[in-house]
C-alpha cells in the first residue's frame, strides 16, 4: 500500500540498519479520543513508497494499566533492544508516557515497568527519547494544558536502563512563549509532540506542535547552549503550518533528511506525509 492509504496520527519512522527496513508507527486506533485502547499497529517498507502491514506491534496484556488514549508511539534502538515510548490513560489515573521493549521493530512490545515514567500526579503525554553528549538518556515530554492551561514541555533524565527517572523534571518552556502560538478556546495553550534533533553543524533543535493562526501547526525551538536543559529560544517562522503537525525527522539509508507529520488534523482523514528537508546554518527548510 501507499502511505496515503494508511490512516495514522503522530507518525514516527524508524530507519533500522539491522533489518535494512523502514518502520512506521503512530496512533492507529479507530477512536483515538474516548474508545477503549486496542494497541499500536506498525508498517514496514524498503523504499518509503510501498508499505506492508498492518502488523500488531503492541497489544496490552490483561493486567496493563492503560485503558484508553493509546497515543504517539516512538521506537528507538538503544542498548541492543527496541524501546517504545507511548502515551496511555486510565480512569482515575493521570495520562502518562510508558516505556515498552522488544527484540524486533515489529514487537511484540511488552511493558518495561508496571507504570509510566512521567510524574504520576501530572497529566503528561508524548514522551520522546534523547541521548545527550555524555550518553545519558533523557525523556522530553509535555504536561497538558488540561491541567496547567498554558501547556509545558519538560525534560527528565532517565536511568541507563530507562526504568526510572533520575531527579526532578526540568521545565524547558511554556507554549505561550512562542510568538506563533494562539490559544485554543481563547485561554488554553497546547504543547504537543516534541522531537529533538541535532543538526550536522551541532545546533540542538526541538520540533513541537501547537495551535497557530492557520490551525494545528509545528514550530522549532533551539537551545543555544547545545544542551537539553536550554534555555530554549523559539524560531519566529513555523516549519509546518498547513493543518498538520506532531512531526519527527529521520534519515534515509541514502542519507536524505526527511520530515514526517500527520495532516490534516481531523478524524478520520489523518495521513502521514513524508517531505524532504535540508539544513542550512542550523535552519531547516522544506523542499517543495
Amino acid at each position: 500500500m501507499k502511505v496515503s492509504d494508511i490512516r495514522i496520527r503522530d507518525p514516527f519512522v524508524l530507519t533500522d540498519y539491522k533489518t535494512n527496513t523502514y518502520y512506521l508507527y503512530g496512533t492507529t486506533d479507530d477512536n483515538t479520543w474516548s474508545g477503549k485502547g486496542t494497541g499500536f499497529n506498525a508498517y514496514r517498507s524498503a523504499d518509503l513508497r510501498e508499505w506492508e502491514g498492518p502488523f500488531s506491534a503492541f497489544r496490552p496484556p490483561e493486567d496493563f494499566w492503560g485503558e484508553t488514549n493509546f497515543w504517539a508511539p516512538e521506537v528507538t534502538y538503544y542498548n541492543d533492544h527496541y524501546y517504545m515510548l507511548a502515551t496511555f490513560k486510565a480512569e482515575h489515573r493521570c495520562r502518562g508516557t510508558q516505556l515498552l521493549v522488544a527484540d524486533h521493530p515489529l514487537g511484540p512490545f511488552k511493558p518495561l515497568t508496571s507504570s509510566p515514567v512521567t510524574p504520576s500526579e501530572w497529566e503528561c503525554l508524548d514522551g520522546t527519547l534523547f541521548i545527550d553528549e555524555k550518553n545519558h538518556p533523557w525523556m522530553v515530554f509535555c504536561r497538558e494544558w488540561l491541567q496547567v492551561q498554558d501547556g509545558e514541555i519538560y525534560a527528565v533524565r532517565l536511568s541507563q536502563d530507562l526504568k526510572k527517572s533520575m531527579g526532578e523534571p526540568v521545565l524547558l518552556f511554556k507554549a505561550s512563549e512562542a510568538n506563533w502560538t494562539v490559544p485554543s478556546k481563547g485561554v488554553n495553550y497546547v504543547t504537543d509532540g516534541p522531537f529533538i534533533y541535532r543538526t550536522n553543524d551541532d545546533h540542538l533543535l526541538m520540533l513541537w506542535s501547537s495551535h497557530g493562526r492557520y490551525g494545528y501547526s509545528m514550530g522549532v525551538a533551539r537551545s543555544p547552549s547545545g544542551t537539553i536543559v536550554g534555555p530554549w529560544k523559539h524560531d519566529h517562522e513555523m516549519l509546518f503550518k498547513k493543518d498538520g503537525g506532531h512531526g519527527m525527522i529521520f534519515r534515509t539509508f541514502e542519507g536524505r533528511l526527511m520530515l514526517t507529520v500527520h495532516a490534516p488534523n481531523a478524524m478520520p482523514n489523518e495521513r502521514a506525509i513524508l517531505m524532504e528537508v535540508t539544513e542550512e546554518s542550523g535552519k531547516l527548510h522544506l523542499l517543495e
